[in-house]
Parts: C-alpha cells; structure tokens; sequence
C-alpha cells in the first residue's frame, strides 16, 4: 500500500501573532477599532467576544501602559457612554495596521525560503502529516528486492531497527523509490501483535522489533499498549484487555511488537525522487 502527498498543497509552516508591548495584539486593537466605531464601551465588547468588565480590564490596562491615552470616556454619549478613540489612539490603530502588512510580507518570506528548502521542508513535513493510523515512524530506505509481482522494501530506523514493508511493482513505480530515501511508515494498532516472550519461534510476520513498555491503557475491553523502541520512536498495538492480563504486559516490562510486512503502508515525499 501506498500515499504520496500532494505537492500542491502549501502549508504556512511558520506562523505568528503580533503583539506590541506585551499586551496589544490583534484582539486589542480590534477592541480599539470597535470602540471608534460604535462610539460605546459596551457595544464594542460585544462586537469583538468580551464581557463589558473584561473590556475596559484590556483598555484601562492599554492607558496605563500608553505614553498618551488612547480612549477618552463622557458621560451621555447616545450609545451608552460617549466613548472616543483620541488622536494617540488612532495614530495607533494606523501603526498596527502598517505592522501587520509588513509582518505578513516578512512570514511570507520566511515560508518561501523554507518551501525552498527540500531538507527543512522534509522535517517540517514529517510534523503536520494527518492520517487515521495509529503509528507514524520515519525511516531511510537501505535495500529494495523486487520479485514478478511484489516488492520488499528495507527500511531503517533512525535508531538502526530494521522494517519490511510489501509493495506491488506498481506501487513502486507509482512512489519513484529508491535506496537512501527517506520514507513514511503507517501501522495500524490492530496490525501489531504484542509477544513477552518469542521463545525461540519462527513467525511468519517478518518484522519483529523489541522494545519496553512505556504505558498500558485499559478500557474495560481491549488495552492500549506503547511499546517504546532503543531508537526513542514508540509503536502502539491493541488487544484485548484479557490478552493484555494474560501476557502479563505492564509497564517497564521488555516486549516485542510483531507484524507482517503487507501491515506497513509506505508514503513517499514527492521530493524524494527529485
């Protein structure tokens, strides 16, 4: 099985929020903005999600901290209180209107520069990949047999833990892998069977990887268990929570997660064959 991202998809890797001062962020002076508009404390509140008492918190706060004031208050006004931005308060708004142009370019020029770079946009990558199944490893590609109909792909972990993955000869040529590329490895939880002990056996499941176990989870019918790798990469199998007793799995005890190598799904970074 296969997934290859797509490469028109653009991710803002790198995003932010202007803040001035601590404390004037977009929600400040959308308060501000508000307050110039409605010419009411009050209503402006409720334009931008605040309470009456957590709106004047914010603007009585922005007064303290400001060389001049920002907002002066008469009693009377016909919407409830006569509330005006002064002269200091507008040349603000003005300010952080221009801040924020020039603070847009900047993170736009700093995500095209990472979009420029394969290796950063590789790591980056590798952390907002969405997918339904359990485990997620990465790992580099070290050998590939190909057979008349199948392919096995070797994969080695970042800690040297080795990984069979199965493939049909089209999905290899669907994904363009070659030795030395950086791959994706999907497992699903239901995939992984969980051993203590092997006790000299032979399975037909090609990857066994030992590890510890790091955190055994019960809710009433199956477990949730983590097993954690030399490498630091952790792989979640679920059984039953009779099996879990059975085995005697708890935490800190050595264990094994065994799979066959049709379990691993393969995704291939549209970079690599590049």
């Amino acid at each position: 099985m296969l997934i290859k991202p797509n490469d028109s998809i653009t991710t803002p890797w790198i995003e932010s929020e202007l803040r001035l001062a601590g404390i004037l962020d977009k929600r400040m002076i959308d308060l501000l903005k508000a307050v110039d508009e409605s010419g009411s404390i009050n209503q402006a509140a409720k334009q931008v999600g605040l309470s009456y008492k957590g709106a004047w918190q914010m603007i009585e706060r922005a007064n303290n901290l400001a060389p001049k004031v920002l907002i002066s208050t008469a009693t009377g006004g016909s919407k409830g209180g006569g509330t005006k931005l002064t002269a200091a308060g507008r040349a603000l708004l003005k300010l952080f209107t221009r801040l924020e142009q020039q603070h847009g370019t900047f993170l736009q020029q700093l995500n095209r520069s990472l979009a420029d770079d394969p290796d950063m946009q590789l790591l980056l990558k590798r952390l907002v990949i969405k997918t339904s199944a359990t485990n997620q490893l990465f790992g580099t590609i070290t050998a590939i047999q190909t057979g008349i109909v199948n392919a096995d792909v070797f994969v080695e972990l970042k800690g040297g833990e080795k990984i069979v993955a199965s493939l049909t000869l089209t999905e290899l040529m669907q994904l363009q892998l070659s030795i030395g590329n950086d791959v994706l490895l999907l497992i699903n939880d239901s995939e992984i069977v969980v051993l203590t002990d092997p006790g000299g056996y032979f399975f037909s499941a090609r990857n066994c990887l030992q590890g510890r176990v790091i955190r055994v989870q019960h809710d009433g019918v199956d477990s949730e268990v983590v097993i954690q790798l030399p490498s630091g990469d952790s792989l979640v199998a679920t059984l039953t929570q009779t099996s879990t007793e059975s085995l005697g799995v708890n935490v800190g005890f050595s264990a094994y997660a065994v799979f066959k190598s049709n379990a691993v799904i393969l995704g291939a970074n549209s970079h690599s064959s590049a």
